[in-house]
């Protein structure tokens, strides 16, 4: 299953530039196989070295570990809110799959959080408890408990996460964190492709009015979430190899593919999956 999901997902996880995926099969997937492509991967992990310890320098600890710490909190959601509102969803579409394939989702992005934070118990650094950029972003999404603010939020925000982490690795010699960055960014595609087929659904029966002026909030949501991003982990994403420009310009590129990838012209819609978008969009 995951050879067959990444025939769709191109992943360059060793290249100087930050992780890319491409859309080469515009076919929307369905719940039950995102639920068996997360079952897998699930079972499918790159081994981490823990043994090896947090083997970084502490001229290295010292220019990301504060950024890393506050990244970390961001992963640690328990997800209440996204599996009600993704349960009121599926009701809505009766697709009840959806709901098993968040639950996987959002345990897979707990993994990551996990995985850091045995990371910096290795280092001897203290978790964080609050975090003013964690806190922003968690108040955004729970103004709005409609599926399309939450999937909304998540790319825009993992499509930072792939230019964060792949500067993070670039950042350390410690091979544990080298390796736990490289599970995540090959775990990110998948989840860029799943949030951007939704968003899809979500939004093929919009006029084309409608769907510019959703494009244009989207760009000025992403403009505020780049530079909050770049305010809250400037430091460790220079010692990663970015200036300014450069992360401002991977930013919407890395962005521009989820946009490519969530217009609805760019797949092939079954008359079932018309049916799906159709009320979809009445659920609105």
């Amino acid at each position: 299953m995951r050879s067959a999901m990444l025939e769709a997902l191109t992943l360059t996880t060793e290249s100087t530039e930050p992780a890319a995926y491409v859309n080469t099969a515009p076919v929307v997937r369905a719940s039950a196989e995102w639920v068996a492509y997360f079952r897998h991967n699930a079972a499918n992990r790159i081994p981490v070295p823990w043994d090896e310890g947090a083997g970084a320098s502490p001229e290295e600890l010292a220019e990301i570990i504060e950024s890393l710490r506050a990244w970390q909190l961001g992963e640690t959601s328990d997800g209440s809110r996204l599996m009600r509102a993704a349960s009121r969803y599926a009701v809505r579409m009766n697709e009840p799959g959806f709901v098993d394939a968040i639950q996987l989702f959002i345990a897979e992005e707990q993994r990551h959080g996990a995985e850091l934070g045995k990371y910096l118990d290795l280092a001897g650094v203290p978790r964080k408890g609050r975090d003013w950029g964690d806190t922003v972003f968690r108040c955004f999404r729970h103004l709005l408990h409609q599926m399309e603010v939450w999937a909304t939020t998540v790319v825009m925000v993992e499509s930072h996460a792939m230019l964060y982490y792949a500067a993070i690795r670039r950042a350390t010699s410690s091979t544990v964190l080298r390796k736990i960055c490289h599970q995540i960014l090959r775990d990110e595609v998948p989840h860029l492709r799943f949030q951007c087929e939704r968003l899809a659904i979500l939004h093929r029966e919009r006029s084309r009015g409608l769907l510019a002026l959703t494009m244009g909030f989207h760009r000025v949501l992403f403009t505020g979430i780049t530079l909050a991003v770049w305010v809250g982990h400037r430091r460790a994403l220079r010692a990663g190899g970015f200036t300014f420009g450069r992360f401002w310009r991977s930013a919407w590129t890395q962005m521009g593919k989820a946009w490519r990838a969530m217009n609805p012209r760019a797949y092939h819609w079954p008359v079932t999956s018309r049916a799906l978008s159709a009320l979809s969009a009445r659920a609105g």
